[in-house]
């Protein structure tokens, strides 16, 4: 666990990572996170959900109709 402050950054207020949860993470200056709401909280991910959901949407469709997707690949 990590204890992150609220802090001032010129007109606007963050958070700052520690270099350690920066690494857990994966994540480097100019990357992208993304703050989602769970029941216990807010989660910090490098995943888009929009994304992830519309790839598992993909996934079940190529599951379901791999014999199409391999007479179109030919």
């Amino acid at each position: 666990m990590s204890a992150l402050k609220v802090t001032s950054i010129g007109n606007s207020v963050g958070v700052i990572l520690p270099k350690e949860l920066l690494a857990r993470l994966g994540v480097g200056k100019g990357d992208t996170l993304f703050a989602v709401e769970t029941d216990g909280g807010i989660r910090l991910t490098t995943t888009d959900p929009e994304f992830q959901a519309q790839m598992d949407i993909a996934r079940q469709v190529m599951k379901k109709r791999r014999a199409v997707l391999r007479e179109l690949a030919k």
